[in-house]
């Protein structure tokens, strides 16, 4: 509990990512001029090279873990955060590098380092929750900034957050978007992917990537039968699961149900 005259500290940490979620905080503007006047922002080199020793009340980490050494500094993070929430699909589903996990890392590091030997990593990127409990996620790549207002609201005003677990599906039936999936064969993860950009890919034409996640509700088998009906095959169907949150469970069981 926070007394009156003390305003609750915040920390964001980076690990293995783009910095696109912790820019998304910073761009909430006036927002954010509010926010800063509520809690104490102690850690966030984004911002700023000043830097107050924790314990801290809320911990907002961004990234996945993918060596040893995060591993390590994630575990001291948690100890010190009595709230930890993970920002954006690398830090709650491992990100686009989950791809890594898929194939051998070595491969991947002799054809891309000139000194192979200098590099240590983990054989696989994993989020946030596979090694650390986790009080809260905000999915997206990046975020919703709103969202991410509404958790940090939510936590100073003692209650649970309000975010929605329904499809970009009833996101793209609210703006009236014409359906890529139905009327124009598109491969589209809409149907199975958590809300919250406001379907803005179908909104343009394209099929929704699944920034966000798997929904509450994904039937992904159902989605990758359509697909299969629309002339997309097993190679087809994993390229589409495995995407920027291909790490998450339900993707990642479609997919794999499909490389053969």
């Amino acid at each position: 509990m926070t007394g009156p005259s003390r305003r609750p500290s915040l920390a964001v940490w980076k690990f293995a990512s783009c910095d696109g979620c912790q820019l998304s905080l910073l761009d909430m503007e006036d927002e954010l001029l509010a926010l800063v006047e509520a809690v104490k922002i102690s850690y966030f080199l984004e911002v700023t090279r000043a830097v107050a020793p924790g314990p801290y009340d809320v911990s907002l980490v961004e990234g996945s873990v993918t060596t040893q050494e995060d591993l390590e500094r994630l575990h001291r993070v948690r100890a010190q955060s009595r709230f930890l929430v993970t920002i954006g699909a690398c830090a709650t589903s491992g990100g686009i590098q989950s791809l890594r996990n898929y194939a051998a890392v070595g491969d991947y590091v002799a054809a891309v380092y000139a000194n192979p030997a200098y590099i240590a990593t983990l054989s696989s990127s994993a989020p946030i929750s596979n090694h650390v409990p986790v009080d809260f996620e905000i999915r997206g790549c990046p975020i919703n900034p709103h969202q991410l207002l509404e958790v940090l609201t939510a936590y100073l005003a003692g209650r649970a957050p309000r975010i929605p677990t329904h499809t970009v599906c009833q996101e793209c039936k609210t703006a009236a978007n014409v359906c890529v999936l139905v009327a124009g064969a598109t491969a589209c993860l809409g149907p199975v992917t958590r809300a919250g950009c406001g379907a803005i890919c179908p909104l343009v034409g394209r099929g929704c990537f699944g920034c966000f996640g798997p929904a509450a509700t994904a039937n992904t088998a159902s989605l990758a039968a359509r697909l299969s009906a629309d002339g997309a095959g097993p190679a087809d169907v994993v390229r589409i699961f495995r995407s920027f949150t291909a790490g998450a469970p339900e993707f990642a069981k479609e997919s794999a149900a499909h490389d053969t």
